[in-house]
């Protein structure tokens, strides 16, 4: 590993929703306390440095002087996919790429463009909560297909329910998280083949979020759904570098959408989208180069969740953790200690001072969970394990 990602960068006063949005994170009532002394890890950004190449293509934009209307290069979708092939053996045409400026947006503007209201929406809870919300705040119903969790918090999908809910003549569309927030399954060609067939049988539309792809374990393979499926036509995948890369500040989403009526549907209901020209030098920028960073981090984040799960597995052992086959999060199941929700949340944020994400977030499968995001600098995810720990004492 050439990176030294035990690095503090310090990000306060930096415009961070991490490190500086107190105000908001009161509002939105994820804690009752932030503070200077906060260590915040509930977002999905790293607190890691980017690639060398990246910063350097930034200086060069802005050395230009000028930031205006940009337009993407066929450097741009070359380098999609370059990358999807070389990593994914994933053939995109160029003309299926479709710009967003984020994968929350993404998804809300294909509910508006597929589905009416009344429609029924399949998600897989424990989920991304933005997944609840595009689908309840454009008044469509939402079919939750819980995944089935084992002792050891190993999750599977119940594909009778999931069927039978493709089936409800309602039904429109297929909302995947895939490598799955906040559980971090990654979905196996069998259980992916099978999803598609049922969804296809169903005419049911499957939009896949699957920008935590390239964020995996060493021991695993991610295959994207819509190179594997017998028929694509009825799949849009999410990809992004902002996971990745950390760059979500950069807001720069791809859809790959293979059916031509379903592409420009959605880019009749998106509306013209343009990205900066720092998005764009950004995108070129990590996907020809970044490769060997990534590997450095992915290595680091293994690292670091093998430093968690041994953590509490000597400190606080009533804490359920597996370590996840993808992403940079784990999910942490407190149900052990016997106590409520609130008292765990009581102890972990206002008494810890640490800011992680309640499970009931992401429905109440997750009501004894905690999400916690761990590709920050190990020292600064140590100090948070060790402050959390020390609230739990009188309960070991």
């Amino acid at each position: 590993m050439i990176h030294h990602f035990d690095e503090i960068v310090n990000r306060r006063n930096t415009y961070s929703v991490k490190w500086d949005g107190g105000k908001i994170i009161k509002a939105m009532k994820l804690t009752e306390r932030f503070d200077d002394d906060t260590i915040p890890l509930f977002i999905a950004d790293m607190d890691l440095p980017v690639p060398q190449s990246l910063v350097d293509a930034l200086h060069k934009t802005v050395d230009n002087r000028i930031y205006g209307y940009s337009l993407f290069p066929d450097e741009y979708y070359h380098a999609i996919q370059n990358w999807f092939k070389k990593r994914h053996d994933w053939d995109i045409k160029k003309e299926e790429i479709v710009y967003s400026p984020g994968t929350v947006h993404a998804i809300n503007m294909a509910v508006r463009a597929f589905t009416e209201e009344g429609d029924g929406i399949i998600i897989q809870r424990p989920v991304y909560p933005p997944f609840t919300f595009a689908i309840e705040n454009n008044n469509r119903k939402l079919l939750n297909n819980s995944l089935v969790c084992n002792s050891e918090g190993y999750y599977t999908i119940d594909f009778d329910d999931f069927e039978e809910k493709a089936k409800e003549s309602t039904t429109k569309m297929f909302i995947m998280c895939n490598p799955h927030n906040p559980t971090g399954r990654i979905f196996n060609e069998e259980e992916l083949k099978k999803l598609s067939k049922i969804c296809t049988e169903n005419n049911v539309l499957i939009v896949a979020d699957e920008i935590h792809g390239d964020l995996i374990r060493r021991d695993q393979t991610f295959i994207p759904i819509a190179k594997i499926a017998e028929n694509n036509d009825h799949i849009i995948t999410c990809t992004a570098i902002n996971k990745t890369f950390n760059v979500a500040g950069l807001h720069c989403t791809n859809m790959v959408i293979p059916n031509l009526k379903l592409r420009n549907r959605l880019k009749k209901t998106m509306g013209h989208q343009m990205a900066s020209p720092f998005t764009i030098a950004a995108l070129i920028a990590v996907y020809n180069d970044g490769e060997e960073w990534l590997e450095d981090v992915k290595e680091y984040i293994d690292g670091t969740m093998v430093m968690v799960k041994e953590f509490l597995a000597e400190k606080m052992p009533k804490v359920k953790v597996a370590i996840p086959e993808g992403t940079y999060i784990m999910w942490l199941d407190f149900s052990g200690y016997g106590i409520s929700p609130e008292e765990v949340h009581d102890r972990i944020y206002n008494k810890a001072n640490v800011l992680l994400e309640d499970g009931s977030m992401f429905g109440e499968e997750g009501i004894s969970h905690q999400r916690i995001c761990i590709p920050s600098p190990r020292p600064i995810v140590k100090e948070a394990l060790e402050r959390i720990s020390r609230e739990f004492e009188d309960l070991a």
